[in-house]
């Protein structure tokens, strides 16, 4: 396993993690991965490849079959109960389909992310204390979208849904982000602005994110480092700047290529 470069904290370390999930199918098989503080890790590979998979191993939406999760210094994989519950609310998650409650308004969609830390009554008739209120404001204002609090979710566009999502994964005050996909649904127009705003999220609180991509110029432009699946394997691990035409081809096979010229 190559180290990634800087000198900062594992922020996250997947040790021999493999999943079979029912049925047999081997989604992953013996990966092993750092990933800094302050990383944007980008992960690539084909549809079922075991990227989505490899995202929720780290927080446990799925349990690895074998292998181990450290979140910083704290083993995800060992843990249960209040446990588990306390070091997923510092891993946020960002899904392709945005995962709303669409006929929920905005503000209460962001304020679902305080709901580890808000009590759970008050909670459950979608009443939060004051100052959650002004995180979920402040995370929308953020996002561009503070006037948009008391609109309900689905009367906004998809761009303006998945900033609504990364709003609530702002709120949830995080030390990494998963971030599966996130512009998949979106036009193209609108996938740097996106990226760009979880890129100064990343850089302004010091977030980790680890994000799986398919558009290689997203890729390029975006990630510090790079780690592609292939069948479940990692096949490679490195920098942006030594992602090649032929490193493309090793991920995607030889008959694959790039939609731009960004490779060479």
């Amino acid at each position: 396993m190559n180290a990634p470069p800087g000198g900062g904290r594992v922020a996250v370390r997947l040790q021999g993690v493999c999943k079979v999930y029912p049925g047999g199918v081997q989604a992953l098989t013996d990966v092993s991965l750092e990933v800094r503080e302050g990383e944007f890790l980008v992960v690539l590979g084909l549809s079922g490849s075991g990227k989505s998979t490899l995202l929720r191993c780290i927080n446990r939406l799925v349990d690895p079959t074998l292998g181990r999760v450290w979140i910083f210094d704290d083993e995800m994989t060992a843990a249960e109960g209040a446990r588990l519950r306390q070091l997923r609310r510092q891993v946020a998650m960002i899904f392709q389909q945005f995962n709303l409650v669409k006929r929920h308004s905005v503000l209460t969609n962001v304020l679902s992310g305080s709901l580890g830390r808000s009590p759970l009554l008050p909670s459950l008739f979608l009443r939060y204390p004051a100052v959650e209120r002004e995180q979920a404001l402040a995370a929308l204002a953020r996002m561009g979208l503070r006037d948009r609090g008391a609109s309900r979710a689905d009367a906004l566009s998809g761009g303006q849904q998945q900033r609504v999502a990364v709003a609530r994964a702002l709120v949830q005050r995080p030390r990494v982000i998963l971030a599966d996909e996130p512009v998949a649904s979106l036009d193209p127009a609108l996938r740097h602005s996106l990226m760009r705003q979880i890129e100064q999220l990343s850089k302004e609180e010091g977030l980790t994110v680890i994000c799986s991509l398919h558009d290689i110029d997203l890729v390029k432009r975006y990630a510090t480092r790079l780690a592609a699946l292939r069948d479940g394997h990692i096949v490679y691990e490195g920098p942006p700047g030594d992602f090649d035409r032929g490193t493309f081809r090793e991920i995607y096979g030889t008959d694959a290529e790039p939609a731009s010229n960004t490779l060479v």
